[in-house]
């Protein structure tokens, strides 16, 4: 795997199982995106904390060189599997999301499997709702569709595509763990859209930190310390 310290700490490879994961972004920046303040997506995996959407959107680490002062993460590789260990270290009771925003390279007819007890749907404009949405769920073929959700208490998520099978794996006991998707079938943004996939573990159950009510956002305990590890692994099917 590679990592951009340059550009937000953004992971720019993912190989596993003889094969790239990550979607290299639809070619709107070329070099690191340092002291942007509208997000742009270059692909990969972008770290985003405090919050996922709202201020600042996607977070506050990927427009600038990440020295993890505060949150730092260890890489571990072996075959075929990836995994990385955070350390936040924050005053008690610090409240925030975090997600791991993989943009996946998958075709259309891609499926991805994933066990929860809510989906919470975020539409282009308003406020999210509760939704219904599949187990297995495809990707589909162009067709003007973006969606973005939020499956709640689901710290475990597969997606194959291609002859293979990816898994992610997100522990943190104590805090709301869930798995973001974004969908973009076409359908983002207005007037020229491009297809991208987001599958995301992340610590807390809405997109927005401002959004979340009791329970919805991950919380620094009283030592002033929180770990959590993400579980990358990979095999052909």
């Amino acid at each position: 795997m590679a990592v951009d310290l340059t550009d937000g700490g953004r992971w720019t490879s993912l190989r596993l199982a003889g094969r790239e994961w990550l979607w290299e972004g639809p070619g709107l920046i070329d070099g690191p995106r340092t002291g942007m303040t509208t997000f742009v997506d270059a692909g990969g995996v972008d770290e985003c904390f405090p919050t996922v959407r709202g201020t600042p959107d996607h977070g506050a680490l990927w427009n600038q060189p990440w020295d993890g002062t505060v949150l730092s993460r260890t890489f571990s590789c072996h075959h075929d599997t990836v995994t990385v260990d955070y350390h936040l270290s924050a005053v008690p009771g610090y409240r925030f999301v975090w997600a791991a925003h993989a943009l996946l390279d998958c075709m259309p007819g891609a499926t991805i499997s994933a066990d929860f007890t809510e989906c919470r749907r975020y539409p282009d404009d308003g406020p999210w709702t509760i939704s219904p949405w599949p187990t297995v769920t495809t990707y589909g073929p162009t067709d003007g569709t973006a969606v973005g959700a939020v499956l709640v208490d689901c710290p475990t998520v597969s997606v194959r595509d291609r002859g293979a099978e990816l898994t992610m794996t997100l522990s943190c006991p104590g805090q709301p763990i869930s798995t973001a998707l974004w969908r973009n079938q076409g359908g983002f943004p207005v007037g020229a859209p491009y297809r991208s996939l987001g599958v995301e573990p992340m610590l807390g159950k809405v997109f927005d930190l401002a959004e979340a009510g009791p329970g919805d956002a991950a919380v620094v305990p009283a030592n002033g310390q929180l770990t959590w590890r993400l579980t990358l692994s990979a095999s052909p099917l």
